[in-house]
């Protein structure tokens, strides 16, 4: 199971009410500084459930890898 501060999947839903997918990518500096980079998906989802299974079939999910916003 990830951190979960820092779980690689972001499900939040934008101002016109679509859902969408963000994937975080965790790295660590020489320090053990966290780097966190993120990439907003292009598509729109009607669901949450809809993202996760995008995110499962796409990047290969696991359950308790999503946040939510």
């Amino acid at each position: 199971m990830a951190d979960p501060k820092n779980r690689p999947f972001l499900i939040n839903k934008d101002g016109d009410g679509n859902v969408r997918l963000t994937v975080r990518t965790t790295r660590y500096n020489s320090q053990g500084y966290p780097l966190v980079t993120s990439q907003l998906q292009a598509e729109l989802f009607k669901t949450a459930a809809a993202a996760r299974a995008y995110a499962q079939e796409h990047f290969s999910a696991r359950p308790g890898e999503y946040a939510a916003k």
